[in-house]
């Protein structure tokens, strides 16, 4: 049987595609080049399916949620918010699995941030 090697790409709709893109950039950190094209660190990914009615995600229109593994979730948070950005005032920890946090990018998709344990 032939596999899926990894997460090839996320693609989100956006009203100002440059203008979140940049948002991406300069909040995360995240540095993709003018394709989109982005070499992540080697890491662990989760791939888990929820309850259709699960408010995980934020608001129940929003029927994905990207989670991105990090260093140190402390450090995100304040840097986050130290931008302006809609940063949830709570986290959570999972034991052997690690810490979670959430922050809204400019277009109101919920994104979780995973400090892994």
């Amino acid at each position: 049987m032939e596999r899926v090697l990894g997460i090839g790409g996320h693609f989100v709709r956006a009203a100002d595609p440059v203008a979140l893109g940049a948002w991406y950039r300069d909040c995360l950190g995240l540095d993709a080049d003018e394709n989109g094209l982005w070499t992540q660190s080697a890491g662990p990914t989760v791939f888990a399916a929820f309850e259709s009615g699960t408010d995980y995600f934020g608001s129940p229109a929003q029927q994905t949620m990207l989670n991105f593994r990090i260093r140190d979730l402390d450090a995100m948070l304040a840097q986050l918010r130290a931008a302006g950005a809609d940063v949830s005032g709570e986290t959570q920890e999972m034991e052997g699995v690690g810490r979670f946090g959430w922050v809204t990018d400019p277009e109101g998709n919920r994104i979780e941030l995973w400090q892994p344990a």
